[in-house]
């Protein structure tokens, strides 16, 4: 620490003008200090916008009091944002995650300061991004100011997320934890629906999966398959187990064979440990993970992705509950194509059949103001817990019939007479 100059994080700050764009590093990565710093300057700044993924920690630049002060722009709507967003006091920018990166390169979304969180600086003065390279990458090659939150306990991760300390504005020394996720064990639904992905997955292919506890489980149903790989824009714990039983090796990728591609990570502590300085590891470019021409490279890839909801003709919402914005189009579509391009590949999306409440997921129509995500030309295979529906090459009615054979018994006598209602479709013929 001593051999390289760091500053406070008010002082670090003093660069932040009214209106100017900023950026904040994606999920674990989002620079907690750097933040607080930022919020601080509210009775100096004004028209200030801001623009990220989604983010762990501290979210209330965004709520009704810095109304005006800072204007808050994300590209996925985390859990610290939903409130702001509902109430207008946060918007939210539709796009690709592969597409991201261009808005910042392209000048579409100019940067004057990006709030970053890495490793600290090697003996040739390079620090990592740690477990976040995806849009940070062409942010600091793109803002004006860089602003580095360095933190021992931010894991130095291999790929293309090495900053030089030359490149930053300041240095802000912090011990922060890194923010961690603890999805818990599976339900039984879970578990089925994972039993029969699991099925769907061959040996050798190479995997795409996101965060929650249905990728999670499909994970723990894997410890008989061979030779799998991984290529995903994001993952967590699960591929651990996976990869010192010697399941997941990637020795079939004809994309970097051997090593798991990834843009971000958000796990426990104990993947932040295994990833650290950890060469099988390389973190990329989201424009460059989740680019559908690289994805389609490798063999067998087979991505699973979740859904808010289904309706019966295969348009998959996944950003949404009506009106209601809740998450981001994200990297379901860059995979869901990918996926398809692939030579044995597999899109799949799995969800349960009901909400917590009861409520049908798979329904005669989109709630009004729902977003189509993954159109129904792009769905191949749909998994609840009672089976699963290939959709691809299927007509109107054979995709209505599979559908609401997947569906929770209770709304299938409803979902049936609807379809007969809006398509004329009878399901006992």
């Amino acid at each position: 620490m001593s051999t390289f100059q760091y500053t406070s994080a008010k002082d670090a700050l003093s660069v932040l003008k009214s209106d100017h764009n900023v950026f904040i590093q994606t999920a674990a990565a989002a620079p907690q200090q750097l933040v607080k710093a930022m919020i601080d300057c509210s009775d100096r700044v004004s028209n200030v916008s801001i623009y990220h993924l989604h983010t762990e920690g501290i979210g209330s630049y965004a709520s009704a009091q810095y109304k005006g002060i800072f204007n808050t722009h994300c590209f996925f709507i985390g859990a610290n944002m939903r409130k702001a967003v509902h109430e207008g006091h946060a918007d939210y920018i539709p796009a690709f995650i592969s597409e991201i990166p261009s808005f910042f390169r392209n000048n579409i979304i100019p940067l004057d300061v990006a709030l970053i969180h890495v490793s600290p600086p090697d003996q040739h003065g390079y620090c990592s991004l740690g477990v976040s390279v995806d849009i940070a990458l062409s942010a600091i090659e793109n803002a004006k100011h860089i602003i580095a939150q360095v933190n021992p306990n931010m894991p130095r991760t291999h790929g293309k997320g090495m900053i030089h300390v030359s490149q930053f504005t300041a240095m802000v020394w912090a011990e922060d934890p890194i923010p961690e996720t603890n999805l818990g064990e599976p339900n039984e639904v879970e578990l089925k629906i994972a039993d029969h992905v699991a099925g769907l997955v061959e040996n050798g292919a190479t995997l795409q999966m996101g965060i929650g506890k249905i990728p999670n489980a499909v994970l723990s149903k894997l410890t008989h398959h061979k030779q799998l790989g991984i290529h995903s824009e994001m993952f967590s714990d699960g591929i651990i187990d996976l990869i010192e039983k010697g399941i997941i090796t990637g020795e079939l990728k004809k994309k970097h064979p051997h090593k798991i591609i990834t843009g971000f990570a958000f796990g426990t502590r104990k993947l932040y440990d295994y990833i650290d300085d950890n060469p099988l590891f390389e973190f990329h470019d989201a424009a460059y993970v989740n680019d559908a021409s690289v994805i389609k490279q490798n063999p067998k890839v087979t991505a699973i992705n979740s859904a808010i909801e289904i309706d019966l003709t295969g348009q998959v919402c996944a950003d949404s509950i009506g009106t209601n914005l809740y998450s981001g189009v994200g990297g379901q579509m860059d995979f869901m194509r990918g996926a398809a391009l692939s030579k044995g590949g597999k899109p799949i999306i799995a969800l349960p059949s009901v909400t917590k409440r009861g409520e049908s997921k798979i329904a005669s129509t989109l709630k009004l103001g729902s977003g189509v995500v993954t159109t129904r030309a792009h769905v191949h295979y749909v998994v609840t817990e009672y089976g699963i529906a290939y959709l691809f090459g299927k007509n109107m009615k054979e995709r209505i019939k599979d559908l609401i054979n997947i569906a929770h018994p209770d709304h299938r006598e409803r979902l049936s007479k609807e379809a007969f209602d809006l398509w004329k479709v009878n399901i006992g013929s």
